[in-house]
């Protein structure tokens, strides 16, 4: 992770455009330490090749492949800008994040840094903030809500299992495995019986031994039979804020709406999205699935392609990383594509619906076959 002080911030700046923010950004890379002169120019030149404006008034100009040897060491340099940047067409710019780097170091420092930005209401705190320490704390994710565990990794959906103390056994144990809940959690836990939800749908959670939020599934692999009661499913929470309240809202919402089969048949990335966002019944939803080739991933420039191939289209479009988290983000932005932190070989689930879903979905894979315009 990349440290930054409060040196690296610079509030209150101003300009009449994009280009001499950047060359404001630039001279405060080189009057650090970070680059020699003459790194501006891959700054401006990757700005006419592809913008680097990633979305909530966020910016992050950096130089082309052939100024990399003009870096020292690195590092960026934050510029903030109160009363915004045109950075493009309905593009405004109010923080511009200048980045030197080496190699592909940048690419961490990208996901690291679209993890915390994507957050729209830090987005905003940016903007707005006089205080470089806020900012810097803002950036560096430590005024950022505590993050919710739950992705993939904490949802098994074919579980070899015909005892409801397994079930919960499995989840409590998946919890302290990421330090969610201590050993007065888990031994709560077991010894209680759950709440039978209906569907075959059960939950549990404790009072006791709550370290961080979190929630956990696991679910059966043949549905079995418990003194009357149907168990397909078990969903563990550890609450140590509201956040999990979000998923028993998102669960409510199926079983007041008798869609629980949804639960008890997707995979783990769909019963992810299930339990964290509006997902449209799959009559309606088209899928497809395609592998990303790009040597380095999805960072700025191939991100920015995809992005505008999605924006063609007036279906929705979610992209989700099979090989990471497992959440799906919205493919319009930016912002949120970066931060899926995709590598090369990872493979890409596309969901679509609308008018134009199926030509979409076709147009996206042709895209990505191609590069994503760094060649196929």
């Amino acid at each position: 992770m990349f440290q930054l002080s409060q040196q690296d911030i610079h509030l209150g700046a101003a300009a009449s455009d994009k280009q001499e923010a950047i060359r404001q950004v630039a001279a405060a890379l080189t009057q650090a330490g970070r680059v020699s002169e003459g790194y501006v120019d891959g700054m401006l030149a990757r700005e006419l090749q592809t913008s680097t404006y990633l979305g909530n008034g966020i910016a992050i100009p950096h130089g082309t492949t052939d100024t990399r040897d003009l870096v020292l060491d690195t590092g960026v340099q934050v510029f903030q800008f109160p009363q915004g940047i045109a950075w493009g067409e309905g593009q405004t710019a109010y923080v511009v994040i200048g980045i030197a780097a080496r190699s592909d170091e940048h690419l961490g420092l990208l996901r690291q840094l679209t993890h915390v930005l994507s957050d729209d209401s830090v987005a905003e705190r940016l903007a707005k903030t006089d205080s470089a320490e806020e900012l810097r704390s803002l950036l560096m994710g430590e005024k950022n809500a505590a993050e919710f565990l739950f992705d993939t990794q904490l949802i098994a959906v074919d579980v070899a299992v015909e005892s409801l103390i397994t079930l919960q056994a499995l989840n409590a144990g998946r919890l302290q495995q990421v330090g969610a809940v201590d050993t007065a959690f888990v031994s709560d836990v077991i010894s209680r019986k759950p709440l039978n939800l209906g569907h075959g749908i059960w939950l549990s959670d404790s009072t006791e031994g709550n370290l961080k939020s979190a929630a956990t599934v696991s679910r059966a692999q043949q549905a079995f039979d418990l003194a009357g009661e149907k168990v397909s499913m078990l969903l563990t929470i550890s609450v140590a804020d509201d956040q999990p309240l979000d998923v028993l809202n998102y669960l409510s919402d199926l079983l007041i709406a008798n869609k629980a089969e949804r639960l008890l048949t997707a995979d783990a990335v769909g019963v992810l999205a299930l339990l964290t966002s509006e997902v449209e019944e799959q009559a309606n939803v088209l899928t497809a699935e395609f592998v990303i080739r790009n040597e380095h991933g999805l960072h700025a420039r191939p991100g920015t392609a995809l992005v505008n191939v999605i924006k063609q289209f007036s279906s929705e479009i979610t992209v989700t990383n099979l090989d990471g988290s497992g959440k799906p983000a919205n493919g319009r932005s930016l912002m949120k594509v970066v931060a899926l932190g995709v590598k090369k070989g990872h493979h890409l689930r596309f969901t679509a619906s609308g008018e134009d879903a199926e030509l979409a979905l076709k147009t996206i894979g042709e895209a990505i076959a191609e590069g994503l315009g760094e060649g196929a």
